[in-house]
């Protein structure tokens, strides 16, 4: 990667987003599952050791990550090819693994999406499938 290098961003939302810095400003910055969060962080304990922050987002996605890699991002595609799920929601959707119509519209409820009965139908077929 060169100069610059993938951190974890540092504040209250340490999970989730992923940033590039380069010396000390942020380049840009997208959201991450937390199964990429544990790759991020497994290659940079690799280097070195992890600050206190980075260990403990380390030690909760080695917790509660649900899937392998390849299927997170198999997932993310196919939730984002739905066409009304934002990234951020998708990768909310795959680290949650919602089951029941509740529970989506939970995750939705502060959001301005609006899913129909239909369309929580297809996320939840689509998540059990990645479940299994």
């Amino acid at each position: 990667m060169g100069a610059r290098s993938k951190r974890l961003s540092p504040g209250p939302n340490i999970l989730g987003r992923c940033v590039s810095l380069i010396g000390k400003g942020i380049s840009n910055e997208k959201p991450v599952t937390l199964v990429e969060v544990l790759e991020i962080l497994e290659k940079q304990k690799k280097k070195g050791d992890l600050e206190y922050g980075q260990r403990l987002a380390y030690d909760y996605a080695q917790k509660f990550a649900k899937l392998e890699p390849k299927k997170a991002r198999e997932l993310m595609e196919e939730l984002l090819k739905l066409g009304n799920i934002r990234e951020h929601q998708a990768v909310v959707l795959v680290d949650l693994m919602p089951e029941t119509e509740e529970d989506v519209q939970l995750i939705f409820a502060k959001e301005r999406t609006r899913l129909g009965e239909e369309d929580i139908k297809k996320l939840l077929e689509l998540i059990k499938k990645y479940r299994e």
